[in-house]
């Protein structure tokens, strides 16, 4: 399997369920749980005092400002941290949950953090299945089968435009690995 031993590194993947991150990190002994760092969206995960309470301290996110101001400085420094001290980050550069089974369009926060850690390795990841599992807007699970396909590392290529894209057609090519219409 293609998945770091120890970090620093980032994983990419397509984000289309709350299931995504615990997929992910269930991938990983129980001895690394510590060192996986999911990046969330602050304004969603960070809302709730409950809620900002579990996604902290059981699930270890790293909340990130969405929305930028002049004075909240580098929204990536806590991941630029996580990084420097050999954690792994979870990063999905759609950005927010799509569609179930569709990736949408990549925004370059992964590039950006490439850029300033340019050895750091970025594995894109193909995720199928949890869209249909717990799909957006839902609170009950469905029982279904997940997959998670994980590619060949990346690294910064000198162009953020470029990395993301090539990352998103990594994360498409993965999922040809997938037998999508024995799923539908």
């Amino acid at each position: 399997m293609n998945l770091p031993k120890k970090g620093p590194a980032i994983l990419a993947a397509n984000h289309n369920s709350h299931l995504d991150t615990l997929i992910l990190q269930s991938l990983f002994p129980l001895s690394m749980q510590s060192n996986i760092r999911p990046v969330a969206a602050a304004d969603y995960f960070m809302r709730y005092r409950w809620l900002a309470w579990f996604s902290v301290n059981v699930m270890g996110i790293l909340p990130i400002q969405r929305k930028l101001s002049a004075s909240s400085g580098d929204p990536l420094s806590g991941c630029i941290d996580a990084l420097g001290d050999g954690q792994i980050l979870i990063v999905f550069p759609e950005g927010s949950r799509g569609e179930a089974e569709k990736v949408s369009d990549f925004k370059n926060g992964v590039a950006h953090l490439a850029k300033k850690l340019p050895e750091t390795p970025v594995y894109p990841i193909f995720l199928h299945g949890c869209g249909k599992a717990l799909p957006k807007g839902e609170a009950i699970f469905v029982p279904f089968f997940v997959d998670a396909v994980i590619g060949e590392p990346r690294y910064w290529s000198g162009n953020k435009t470029e990395l993301t894209e090539i990352l998103r057609t990594d994360i498409e090519t993965l999922s040809e690995q997938c037998d999508l219409k024995a799923w539908e």
